[in-house]
């Protein structure tokens, strides 16, 4: 940068060229120091010579101003700041380029400027300003490129006033005669001194409500730290329930087990018992018959006569008759029993199985559907109204119906479930269509009729009123509380779609809908007034959902549930 420095200085004075001219050696010096060497004038008679390269010039020499020399040497001292006295970036900027108007021979540095001459002003013409009765009432700021900008354009006089209508800074003659005749003006002191009032308030408030902001953030960090330990207490509390119904179950199973192995054990050990007693009843026939046998075999009359008397055998055998086995005595009624209460406990489990969770399903948004004026998310899992460009007016109603999109899936059959986050947004329209619109169409007619004809159902929140929408049809429902989540039931099979309150599972309302085309679930944010509507409607889901029907029993649990 010295480099640079030092070729725009000239070699006489060692300062920045004043109207540089270039001689035809091609040396470079201010026009009153080559005057100075020569001691004479232009129009004078040599001899000219250089004082860099010692080089006669010819007579009748014509000196001209070099300007492209003189602009780089103004745009070099513009930018470079003043080390004589410390001056604010702006200032030294501008006074830094700046030069007295009234220093003809030599040039000053100008630090004010006098809006009533149109003049840069050194120090000691600024002096003299403030001397002299005559230029004491001169209007006199600090100095300026451009006197212009702080004077009125049309009238060419001082900005004294300040316009409250328009708000711009006007000269008397704009409010006599002028654009503003009969605005409300005031002085600029008046004016500035209201208007810092006025910030001062203004900042005030920002303070207060930067407190605020602070102590909502802490209650939102509190908050968060809360959710997060009531999620953990409860996952606890729940993983600690199902643990004991597990248990409880576990020990039911190893009782009816247990029941079955003993029952098996005393048939058994019966069945044995009997096995026993009819193999004795053998025993004691075939000793029976083989003493009878040996008897038959006797041939002496009299010898026979006399063992039949003495082992008394003159009588036939009175033997019970062997009953027939009954079969019922091993009839597994308690089996049965067991069965039966099993299959009890089955039912009691199904009417909590499946739970509504086991059909939820989230969605994705097809943007092709969606209103101009909405904004989907990357994922496609939220639908939020695009932000206005600042100044631009709504005339709309929050609940246009037009401001909607469709989901990509459509349900024919089966049962679906899925939820929408809505929090505390006060204005919002959430419902099912039917496939029968085009989706090819643009986007504010294929949602127009969201609840407002036969082909379509949808619940309407509107700043705590709640509206159940068909047909044209509008039914107020009642709520105990705030829905921060509504959760949307479609049963194909029984043609009903059911809107609930998503966290306590509370019916809100139900539709009857019988249609064989095609359900598309639809999303309406509404618009965003003020910043009050802005949050957007956010699909729930969860990560790896139990799939029902995917169970071996799926199909006879859903029959139970039937």
């Amino acid at each position: 940068m010295g480099t640079v420095e030092e070729t725009l200085k000239c070699p006489v004075c060692q300062d920045f060229f004043t109207e540089p001219v270039t001689l035809q050696c091609g040396h470079d010096f201010c026009l009153t120091c080559i005057q100075a060497v020569w001691e004479t004038d232009v129009s004078s008679e040599g001899p000219f010579f250089c004082p860099e390269c010692q080089i006669f010039l010819p007579s009748g020499l014509t000196l001209k101003i070099n300007t492209s020399l003189q602009t780089k040497v103004k745009d070099f001292t513009g930018s470079r700041p003043s080390a004589a006295e410390p001056q604010t970036a702006a200032s030294a900027e501008s006074s830094s380029a700046v030069h007295c108007d009234h220093c003809i021979e030599m040039p000053s540095v100008a630090i004010k400027t006098c809006l009533t001459c149109d003049a840069s002003l050194c120090q000691a013409h600024a002096l003299l300003h403030q001397q002299r009765s005559a230029l004491r009432e001169h209007t006199v700021v600090e100095v300026t490129r451009d006197p212009l900008s702080l004077k009125c354009r049309e009238h060419r006089d001082e900005l004294k006033l300040f316009c409250m209508e328009e708000r711009v800074p006007v000269c008397c003659l704009c409010v006599l005669v002028g654009l503003h005749k009969h605005h409300k003006a005031l002085q600029l002191p008046e004016a500035s001194a209201d208007f810092k009032k006025m910030l001062e308030t203004t900042m005030s408030h920002l303070l207060k409500r930067r407190s605020e902001a602070e102590h909502a953030i802490k209650d939102l960090e509190s908050l968060y730290t809360q959710t997060v330990k009531s999620a953990a207490d409860f996952r606890e509390r729940i993983s600690d329930k199902y643990s004991r119904i597990r248990v409880v179950l576990d020990g039911d199973e190893r009782l009816m087990m247990q029941i079955i192995d003993a029952e098996e054990t005393y048939m058994t050990e019966w069945l044995e018992a009997q096995r026993g007693i009819m193999e004795a009843h053998i025993k004691e026939i075939d000793t029976f018959r083989a003493s009878r046998k040996s008897l038959l075999q006797e041939t002496n009359d009299l010898q026979f006569l006399q063992q039949i008397t003495s082992q008394n055998l003159c009588d036939p055998l009175d033997f019970a008759p062997i009953q027939e086995v009954n079969r019922d005595l091993c009839d597994p009624e308690k089996l049965r029993t067991v069965e039966r209460l099993v299959d009890d406990l089955s039912v009691a489990l199904s009417q909590h199985f499946p739970r509504m969770w086991s059909y939820l399903s989230s969605p994705a948004l097809d943007s092709k559907t969606a209103h101009p004026k909405l904004e989907i998310s990357q994922d496609r899992k939220q639908v939020q109204w695009r932000r206005q460009p600042v100044g631009e007016r709504l005339n709309h109603q929050p609940y246009d119906s037009q401001y909607s999109v469709l989901a990509q899936e459509s349900f024919k059959k089966g049962q679906h479930y899925w939820e929408v986050i809505v929090q505390d947004k006060p204005f919002w329209m959430i419902g099912v269509t039917t496939g029968s619109i085009d989706k090819k169409n643009s986007p504010s007619q294929n949602s127009s009729s969201l609840g407002v004809n036969n082909t379509s159902w949808c619940l309407y929140h509107g700043d705590g009123r709640y509206l159940a929408c068909h047909d044209t049809q509008e039914k107020q429902l009642s709520a105990a509380k705030r829905v921060k989540k509504l959760g949307i039931l479609a049963n194909l099979q029984k043609g009903e779609l059911s809107f609930y309150d998503a966290d306590a599972f509370t019916l809100l309302h139900s539709f009857y809908v019988q249609c064989a085309e095609p359900l598309y679930p639809m999303f309406n944010p509404c618009i965003d007034m003020n910043g009050v509507n802005w949050q957007p409607l956010t699909l729930f889901w969860i990560k790896d959902p139990w799939d029902w029907h995917g169970d071996t029993d799926g199909d006879k649990s859903e029959e139970t549930l039937e």
